[in-house]
């Protein structure tokens, strides 16, 4: 589960976000990192009970994003993220394709699976999948099981008129605007803190996994 000093963290990162501050309170960041790294690894684990393409002895190293933000090219100067990201895959956080997400942060946690903003081919692939087969789309992502925890695919992007090669009156016009096909649903403080906190992560992932076969069998 995750520890109630590690949502302490980073919400003082959020109220103190400078290098001064935060090398004064280096320890308290190590803990809470290794306390997310301890529940990426349990998470891991229950993930590679139903997804096969998850190691079981996967790094949480690997999946577990860095705090330290980039901001080269940002207007943003805040050194610091005010939130812990898991990403799981395969290849850990560094995969191209479908992946799991974690987002942790105080009051504002979530988890989500799927295809972000995919590239072109990918893109492509997956909207010829959908054209292919919208009764197989439609089973899982209409579905009440998914609907009632997740609602509607993330819509952020999505296009205003038919994509290139599609109909505007096509069945699943809807779905082939989407530049993007996630699911997200928020999980509270309370849940995360919680000593079924990875069960209950987990069973949220469960409830993804069709759309994530579903999505890696159209780029495959």
């Amino acid at each position: 589960m995750i520890s109630t000093q590690t949502f302490a963290f980073l919400k003082s990162v959020s109220e103190n976000n400078n290098r001064e501050w935060f090398q004064e309170h280096k320890s308290e960041y190590e803990e809470a990192r290794e306390n997310v790294l301890f529940f990426t690894e349990k998470v891991i684990k229950g993930l590679s009970a139903f997804d096969p393409t998850i190691p079981a002895d996967l790094n949480p190293k690997d999946c577990v994003m860095r705090i330290y933000r980039d901001i080269r090219f940002s207007k943003d100067k805040a050194p610091f993220k005010t939130n812990f990201g898991i990403a799981i895959s395969s290849n850990g956080k560094n995969f191209k394709g479908p992946g799991y997400y974690i987002h942790l942060q105080p009051d504002k946690s979530f988890v989500a699976g799927g295809s972000w903003y995919p590239e072109k081919d990918e893109l492509k692939a997956i909207r010829q999948e959908i054209d292919y087969n919208l009764g197989d789309w439609t089973s899982i992502v209409e579905h009440p099981a998914f609907t009632d925890v997740f609602g509607e695919l993330d819509t952020e992007g999505k296009l205003r008129t038919a994509p290139k090669g599609y109909p505007a009156d096509h069945p699943g016009i809807e779905y082939l605007k989407l530049k993007s096909f996630t699911a997200v649903c928020r999980v509270s403080d309370k849940d995360l803190v919680n000593r079924d906190s990875v069960k209950i992560v987990t069973g949220l992932f469960e409830k993804i996994y069709p759309l994530m076969v579903f999505l890696r069998n159209a780029i495959a």
